[in-house]
């Protein structure tokens, strides 16, 4: 089933994008990655993402300005933010928000992947209910 899961990876930080990108693939999933929030929504991949992994602080939009945008345009798709800048404030927000996890750089493999199974429950929660 993993293999069917599409992980976007949003980070302007290309030794993060990539060492991301290559736990997801470790991992099963496909994954693509994206330098920015900007980018990420020029994608023609959007209806097929079952979850994004984006950075809290990119020039341009945030990573909590992303997931906000998904959730007003109607495509709320699950979003875990990642930061090397810890802030209990942001954090809360975040997850108030609706961010399915807040995780401080560096992480550890078994939370991310308690994050993704978190965020893909979720969204197949969400298909169900549609």
């Amino acid at each position: 089933m993993a293999e069917n899961q599409l992980i976007s990876i949003v980070d302007d930080d290309e030794s993060v994008r990539e060492a991301v990108k290559g736990l997801i693939k470790s991992l099963g999933f496909a994954a693509e990655t994206f330098g920015s929030a900007e980018g990420f929504l020029k994608s023609n991949h959007l209806h097929r993402v079952s979850c994004v992994i984006a950075d809290v602080q990119m020039p341009g939009m945030t990573g909590s300005e992303l997931h906000a945008h998904l959730v007003a345009s109607g495509n709320p798709i699950p979003t875990i933010l990642i930061t090397a800048y810890p802030d209990d404030g942001a954090r809360a927000r975040a997850l108030k928000a609706g961010v399915i996890c807040y995780l401080t750089k560096p992480f550890v493999e078994k939370d991310l992947l308690a994050c993704i199974d978190s965020a893909l429950d979720h969204g197949r929660a969400n298909e169900e209910s549609s």
